[in-house]
């Protein structure tokens, strides 16, 4: 009989669904679900083995037509939007815990309880902000999504707060954090929430609240130029005692995750960094990070995803070559993840096929005429790529002015522009307000490809080849200080 009630109930909640929820009118978005509810939680309908469970909803505005439904970054599955920008799926079986629904680029979280159905109502153009849960579970998911906005609007809100001395920040942040306390009682107490989720519900309110203590001496310094590290009170840091590093539940949820980064960029921090070039203490500074995290985390799960987190953030930061080998090999050392799906296992192969005297792996890039050609068809002779993102205007405008610059210098190099993920429209729209001449213009016809061979992972890249097409310098930057010896 529960077949036939749930299928009556989403045919009568899909074809209600459109003009139902907006924020501003959840109470009629709610009006519609008692019936769903009733449905999902009469206590003859589920035996203590079953494991049925539902997910549906709407998105407005959507960017693609589908929404991926996934456990610990794996995909479960794919869900389909309909011709009304919905999607719906029974899971015959779905075990309690933290997932994540999205529609790329934006995901936020879901928690599914025994018998869990959940339906949700986002807006693609403002999506986390428009994010509403109804149905059975919804009150648990709807405390998160309201926890998270809180804490974002906390994060801009008290930005200017790493201005004040170590006592008025501690003062004003403790009051903050005192404030979501209560609000996690009161509602713990009203929605009478599982120890499972309860997990999750305290880490929303507590990793907050710790990040900004880990990020205040080093975001003051950076604001105001004083170096507050040796004025750090001995107690400023005893909520560490209480934070369990090895906790695999919460190995997946960015507020734990994010204050481990926070934790130990903090204590990984070299003070003596005057010795060293920049590009040196960022290596030296990563390492003793990976250090760190070796030492304080031993659930190998845990460690693993924060020494990648830690190495990912490296290798978009840093591009130099000897550098990333010296901290790959520190990296290597320590993490046992060995999977395919490792994006640093990848990226380290990559480099070490970028050294200097290799061919420049081939990747297809496309023309002003919407033409495929190859990147071997240019690259042999001197050449400089550069590349850009109409994300990144500002560095658009700036490198195209420098290297027209370097043009008139080095006439004996072909300079090559790439757009890295700009629609042809936009792209030749864009093109079509410039003159740019002396540079070659082409646009990433596959950033997936691109980004693999030539561990593309920022706009300011520069990749230099000498006069046979061979790699000079894969790893260099247009406007660090001796970039043209580069070019002589």
């Amino acid at each position: 009989m529960i077949n036939s009630k749930i299928q009556f109930v989403r045919l009568f909640l899909f074809t209600s669904f459109e003009n139902m929820v907006t924020l501003k009118n959840i109470k009629s978005f709610s009006i519609l679900f008692p019936l769903f509810v009733l449905c999902c939680s009469c206590k003859n309908e589920f035996k203590s083995n079953d494991y049925v469970a539902y997910f549906g909803g709407e998105v407005v505005n959507p960017n693609n037509r589908y929404v991926l439904f996934c456990k610990d970054n794996e995909v479960i599955d794919t869900l389909k939007l309909d011709k009304n920008n919905r999607f719906f799926i029974q899971f015959d079986s779905l075990s309690p815990g933290l997932y994540t629904f999205k529609h790329e680029p934006e995901y936020q979280y879901v928690y599914f309880d025994k018998n869990d159905s959940i339906m949700v109502r986002v807006n693609s153009k403002d999506f986390d902000a428009s994010v509403v849960f109804c149905g059975r579970g919804d009150q648990k998911n709807n405390f998160l999504m309201e926890q998270y906005l809180r804490n974002e609007k906390e994060k801009n809100n008290l930005f200017e707060v790493f201005d004040y001395d170590i006592d008025k920040f501690t003062h004003t942040i403790d009051s903050s954090y005192q404030e979501a306390k209560k609000f996690y009682t009161a509602k713990k107490e009203e929605i009478k929430w599982s120890d499972e989720f309860d997990v999750y519900a305290k880490a929303s309110v507590d990793f907050p609240y710790y990040s900004r203590k880990e990020l205040y001496p080093v975001i003051h310094k950076i604001r105001t130029g004083n170096d507050v590290f040796e004025k750090i009170p001995s107690d400023f840091y005893d909520f560490r005692k209480k934070v369990n590093c090895n906790n695999v539940a919460l190995s997946y949820y960015s507020p734990f995750v994010m204050y481990l980064s926070h934790m130990l960029n903090n204590m990984g921090a070299i003070n003596y960094h005057n010795h060293f070039s920049e590009v040196d203490l960022a290596l030296k500074t990563n390492i003793n990070k990976l250090n760190i995290a070796d030492t304080l985390i031993k659930n190998e799960k845990v460690k693993n995803i924060i020494l990648n987190n830690i190495a990912f953030t490296y290798l978009l930061e840093d591009q130099n070559m000897v550098n990333n080998k010296a901290f790959l090999e520190t990296y290597h050392k320590y993490s046992t993840d060995k999977s395919q799906k490792n994006e640093i296992l990848k990226i380290g192969d990559a480099i070490q096929l970028l050294t200097v005297g290799n061919k420049l792996p081939n990747v297809s890039l496309i023309d002003n005429k919407g033409e495929t050609i190859s990147s071997s068809s240019f690259a042999n002779q001197k050449t400089v790529i550069f590349f850009w993102s109409e994300n990144a205007m500002s560095h658009f405008e700036a490198v195209h002015k420098k290297i027209l610059a370097l043009h008139k210098k080095y006439p004996d190099y072909q300079f090559v522009a790439i757009n890295l993920n700009d629609s042809q429209e936009a792209w030749t729209k864009m093109m079509g307000n410039y003159n740019f001449d002396g540079i070659t213009e082409l646009r990433c016809g596959d950033f997936e490809d691109l980004k693999s061979k030539w561990v593309i992972t920022k706009v300011h890249r520069t990749i230099i080849l000498d006069d046979k097409g061979l790699i000079k310098n894969a790893f260099t930057n247009v406007f660090e200080s001796n970039f043209e010896d580069e070019l002589k």
